[in-house]
């Protein structure tokens, strides 16, 4: 079995290193304290929190934010989460002074609850309210409850009083945690680092960094298929240098690798072999993305991709293209860490190619 993994929440053996992120989430989780996670997309957040939560043992709910349509959805979204850890049974008493009933129904194919609010004028705080006061009658003492609310920078792009009605309903509860997850990190220190922000400061916050170049090439190196030594260090290297030591494509080149020395008996070149064949994979997906882009969007990815490391912000050599570095970020594309870089380096490999 391949021993790298991708695209999914990465748990158990597939884990990399972040024993330092983990003792102290779950530290801070010991109390009543709340956590502001932020990192660039495909960083591991997603990973290092059910990590965290598996290793704790307490219930949680997870309400991806991307997903949400509006306030009456994200209270529906919340109750659907509560049925999925408590029976109906056992939270009907609670729901009883809901001063807009939802209509809930049994689906036999996921053995949970169906819930939605039917749009109603001047309804939808009283909805949003009743269902957040629910996560604090649910837990208890012994139990608390974690409530993670992940990509938690469009909370204002979904209606633009939701933060301070939040903030309204959160500050008066007790007895659990929030974690507040999000991708964007101009976007998050609006948020929770603005003064005029209704959650400025409600929580700890957390940068989650790229691992540690050793830890990965520790981790990459153990699995690698048998070979002589040096050429497996040799190939840990080239991985570790392509990827830029991003924790997504790192797995992702890691697993590309191990197949083609595995299954395609490839000796020679094989990293170059491996980067290849993913660019092939996904060039109809860059071309579309590349014909989209204006021209000097265009000439920021090919700079960045030329030289083949993070730019700094003195390096951006006018007003024009730092407006099309911020769009850029905004959009996925770029990522922030010691300067700017391609969130993507198999795209950046096409754009060279192309």
């Amino acid at each position: 079995m391949n021993p790298f993994k991708f695209g999914t929440i990465v748990e158990d053996e597939f884990f990399t290193d972040r024993v330092n992120e983990l003792e102290q989430i779950k530290q801070m989780l010991d109390s009543e304290n709340h956590l502001v996670l932020i990192s660039p997309r495909r960083f591991g957040k997603s990973s290092l929190v059910a990590k965290t939560l598996q290793q704790i043992g307490r219930p949680s709910i997870t309400i991806d934010f991307m997903k949400v349509l509006n306030v009456e959805d994200l209270a529906a979204q919340i109750l659907r989460q509560v049925f999925r850890l408590h029976k109906f049974e056992k939270v009907k008493h609670f729901m009883k002074h809901f001063r807009v009933v939802p209509t809930l129904s049994y689906n036999p194919l996921t053995d949970g609850m169906d819930v939605s609010f039917v749009p109603s004028v001047g309804k939808a705080s009283a909805m949003l309210e009743d269902s957040m006061d629910l996560l604090e009658k649910v837990s208890s003492a012994k139990e608390r409850l974690i409530v993670v609310f992940d990509e938690f920078q469009e909370v204002n792009s979904i209606d633009k009083n939701l933060a301070k009605q939040l903030r309204a309903i959160m500050q008066r509860q007790k007895g659990l945690n929030y974690i507040f997850m999000g991708s964007q990190e101009s976007m998050m220190e609006e948020i929770f680092e603005k003064k005029k922000s209704p959650f400025f400061h409600f929580g700890e916050r957390m940068n989650l960094k790229k691992i540690p170049y050793e830890d990965f090439y520790a981790y990459i190196e153990c699995r690698l298929p048998k070979m002589p030594a040096a050429q497996k260090a040799t190939i840990t290297e080239e991985i570790l240098k392509f990827t830029n030591v991003h924790p997504y494509y790192t797995q992702q080149l890691a697993s590309a690798v191990y197949n083609a020395i595995t299954y395609g008996k490839i000796t020679e070149n094989v990293v170059a072999y491996a980067v290849n064949r993913q660019v092939e994979e996904h060039s109809l997906d860059y071309e579309r993305l590349w014909a989209g882009m204006n021209r000097t969007d265009r000439k920021v990815l090919l700079t960045l991709a030329n030289k083949g490391n993070p730019i700094t912000d003195r390096s951006v050599p006018t007003s024009t293209s730092f407006s099309s570095i911020k769009r850029l970020l905004k959009q996925g594309y770029l990522i922030k860490t010691t300067g700017y870089e391609l969130e993507d380096p198999f795209f950046g490999e096409w754009i060279l190619g192309s």
